[in-house]
């Protein structure tokens, strides 16, 4: 049903009517220190692609590579935090694959279920739809900082907490109200996953700076320079679908190509029933916004102002 011909989350296989079989895979080196944390941090960012499309996620496999002179205790805690997080999720880890490696790497390879009509791709926006976006961004700036000595404890915490939460509320909310397309935000950074889903669905988005929500201290940060090369490398790749009003500063256009670990869902529904998806995301914990819309293609994916 979905494979390499679009950028999507995952690959989806349809065993029959009734059933789809979502899989996915990602594992990346440790973007934090404590290794506990990267393994709840590196398991969410896996299993959050059968979230945005649209499933339920079930079965994962543990990919980890790591140097001989890492200590166990280590590989324990990334072991540890991986299988706390899984288990946050409902998903049984059954084994892995582990080998030795320069530097340590890990994350999962999910499998998860959905009925095939209700899996949801990043080519499904249609004009008029509101855009939710369910994390507000900023890590990769937080982390950034944090490398750099210069993030405070309650920063350290906030970023750390935004990148292992879950997206199952999310997908819990929004799957009964038959979103018309779906990603998540990862290290395209928010305006590279929004071209993505515009130039898949053949579309525009009008993207509202002042509606994205910002992790706390993020934009001061990125006033001070503190910008990873990932957003650059992300404006160089996506930069000529995407027109920015020149009223927007500077450090929030940075935010916007600012490359994230394990963020949000961005969902594409039509007006008549985002409130309601709002409302029901509120309801659930979770702190969504209304960041933009859909609109006829006008020559460029992504309009922000």
């Amino acid at each position: 049903m979905v494979g390499i011909d679009a950028s999507d989350d995952a690959a989806v296989y349809r065993i029959n009517d009734e059933t789809a079989l979502i899989q996915t895979v990602d594992f990346f080196p440790p973007i934090v220190d404590d290794p506990f944390w990267f393994g709840q941090i590196a398991a969410a960012n896996a299993i959050s692609d059968v979230y945005a499309m649209g499933g339920t996620p079930r079965l994962a496999m543990n990919l980890l590579c790591f140097p001989s002179c890492l200590e166990l205790e280590a590989v324990r805690g990334i072991l540890e935090g991986g299988y706390k997080k899984a288990a946050e999720a409902g998903v049984v880890i059954a084994g892995g694959h582990t080998i030795e490696d320069r530097e340590p790497k890990y994350g999962l390879c999910v499998t998860g279920f959905a009925r095939p009509e209700d899996i949801l791709t990043n080519t499904g926006a249609m004009e008029g739809d509101v855009l939710i976006l369910t994390k507000p961004i900023g890590t990769g700036v937080l982390s950034t900082a944090s490398k750099a000595g210069l993030l405070e404890p309650e920063g350290e915490r906030l970023m750390l907490e935004t990148m292992a939460r879950l997206n199952r509320a999310a997908q819990e909310a929004m799957s009964p109200l038959r979103p018309s397309a779906c990603t998540d935000i990862t290290g395209f950074g928010l305006l590279g996953h929004v071209c993505e889903l515009a130039r898949g669905s053949g579309k525009t988005v009008r993207l509202k700076a002042a509606r994205v929500p910002v992790l706390s201290g993020a934009e001061e940060l990125a006033k001070m320079g503190l910008v990873p090369a990932g957003a650059y490398r992300n404006l160089a790749h996506f930069g000529a679908e995407v027109e920015t009003a020149e009223s927007i500063p500077e450090a929030l256009s940075d935010l916007l190509w600012d490359p994230q670990t394990s963020g949000g869902l961005l969902i594409s529904i039509p007006e008549a029933r985002a409130e309601r998806l709002l409302s029901a995301l509120e309801s659930s914990g979770v702190p969504a916004a209304d960041i933009g819309a859909v609109a006829a293609f006008d020559g460029k994916s992504v309009r922000v102002d």
